[in-house]
């Protein structure tokens, strides 16, 4: 059985504020490039296995996989009393902790693989809550189910109190707002910039407590510039209106605050970007990625600035956004 699940690009939390009894929400969309596909079988025995194809070499990704896909493994097998033992390949891998969402997509494809092979229903909400995903933010579990744009309604109070990133908080996934279609006419160049800062864990739970709480004119502003404008210019197909919202997005709330951990490279590659012609640029969660909605007017020209600041090796693509979830080829 093999499973295939899209990267998402998290556009920012919307409420690192708490003061009107929620917090967290948040706003991202899947995108057909890169993907995650991974392989199972059911084995003798109770133990866990992994390989990964020889193309595979990036010894950070291997060990967030061995890591990630044994902790949800016996997650599930501890929940469901699940005996059995599995064998997995890794066919092809995220890039880790570049803003892929990469940890919650090895996560669930693991968990829904297993659930799959021994007929378990379950949904992918009640599996990022067993194997730990989705305490911060819900993009990647609704990403995983039906791709597209999505936008979530964060979590109350009386659920969860401290600011946290995902991987640290014990909450469940917040409630879906909003799913829509990502317009397909349109373009999103991806780049990753070789000066990541690959935040992640710890250091992640030191940043949250570092910016939290945000100020509450920047959230009420962030939910405002979101709700009456970004989604309703997507919908609208307005691709400047969208790119327009991306960039004011990047001067308030926790993603002004993300920025400011990178050097003047980070902000010079956004601003070369904007001057090529892209309508917006952003940073996916914690970063290093970088991305940009583009169109037949701006692409080459955005597409070549990018090339030209970052030289040969740092990896850029373009990609367009996913509306579906996972596969499963049985």
């Amino acid at each position: 059985m093999i499973i295939k699940t899209p990267a998402r690009l998290h556009i920012t939390l919307l409420d690192l504020n708490g003061s009107y009894g929620r917090m967290d929400g948040g706003i991202g969309f899947s995108i057909q490039e890169p993907q995650f596909i991974l392989e199972s079988e059911k084995v003798s025995g109770h133990g866990i296995s992994i390989e990964f194809d020889d193309k595979i070499t990036d010894e950070e990704a291997i060990e967030e996989c061995n890591l990630k896909i044994i902790d949800a493994a016996n997650l599930i097998k501890e929940h469901y009393n699940i005996e059995d033992g599995f064998k997995f390949k890794v066919h092809t891998a995220f890039p880790p902790h570049s803003g892929f969402g990469s940890g919650t997509q090895i996560a669930l494809a693991t968990a829904k693989l297993i659930t799959e092979t021994v007929g378990i229903e379950a949904t992918s909400v009640e599996l990022s809550t067993i194997v730990g995903r989705g305490g911060t933010s819900g993009i990647g579990t609704y990403c995983f189910d039906d791709g597209g744009f999505i936008a979530d309604g964060g979590h109350s109070l009386k659920e969860k109190s401290g600011f946290l990133p995902s991987s640290a908080s014990k909450a469940s996934p917040p409630p879906i707002i909003g799913r829509y279609d990502f317009p397909q006419e349109w373009d999103i160049i991806v780049a990753i910039p070789p000066y990541g800062l690959s935040i992640h864990d710890g250091e992640e739970i030191n940043l949250f407590e570092k910016f939290c709480p945000l100020p509450d004119g920047e959230v009420e502003q962030l939910s405002h510039i979101v709700f009456m404008n970004l989604i309703p210019f997507m919908i609208e197909k307005d691709i400047e209106g969208f790119g327009w919202c991306i960039d004011e997005i990047h001067k308030r709330g926790f993603q002004k605050a993300e920025l400011t951990l990178y050097d003047e490279r980070m902000h010079n590659l956004m601003q070369t970007m904007r001057e090529a012609g892209a309508y917006g640029v952003g940073m996916s969660s914690f970063g290093p990625t970088v991305y940009t909605v583009v169109d037949e007017r701006n692409k080459e020209d955005v597409l070549k600035a990018t090339r030209e600041f970052l030289g040969e090796e740092a990896p850029i693509f373009v990609t367009k956004g996913q509306n579906t979830g996972y596969t499963i080829e049985k």
